[in-house]
């Protein structure tokens, strides 16, 4: 034991400051906070002129750009609703026919009804032919700016179309 401590005393162990069980007799204090890093950053971001990182403001809305926007948020929606309806049916009392019921006996007019019937349709339809093309393009088709534009095109042509087709029914 003693030749263990003689060993570590000569290495300089137990004289480094010990916390946390770990020597920092080399380690070197920090000059400066991360306040003083940010307030150096934006300070040499003002001398050079440089601009705020760029922001949606700046660019010109694309077809892809908004059915990205808009893949994400029916994806968003469409797992909510689902999470949701789930939720409704483990919780609420009753079954899905004593609900369906008072729907019924509410007697929403047919425009409100047909409004309703593409606002469900219309999400997933959407998202399902767009993650159709995201498959394209994960296989490596599709790249080129006229086909993105065209595939965009083609996607909200069957979307509408199909959903339009499901509101029918």
């Amino acid at each position: 034991m003693a030749l263990v401590l003689r060993t570590a005393t000569r290495q300089g162990l137990c004289s480094a400051r010990m916390q946390f069980g770990v020597g920092y007799r080399h380690a070197v204090p920090m000059g400066t906070t991360a306040k003083d890093e940010m307030n150096k950053f934006w300070s040499k971001n003002a001398q050079l002129n440089r601009p705020l990182s760029p922001h949606v403001t700046i660019y010109r809305w694309s077809v892809p750009m908004i059915m990205s926007i808009t893949h994400r948020g029916t994806g968003i929606v469409l797992s909510g609703g689902v999470s949701a309806f789930a939720l409704a049916a483990l919780l609420l009392p009753g079954s899905f026919p004593h609900y369906l019921d008072l729907v019924h006996t509410l007697e929403f007019g047919p425009a409100l009804i047909t409004a309703s019937k593409f606002a469900l349709s219309f999400p997933l339809t959407y998202h399902a032919y767009n993650g159709i093309r995201h498959l394209m393009w994960d296989a490596g088709k599709g790249f080129k700016i006229p086909q993105i534009y065209r595939s965009g095109y083609i996607v909200l042509a069957l979307s509408i179309l199909t959903s339009l087709g499901l509101t029918a029914l």
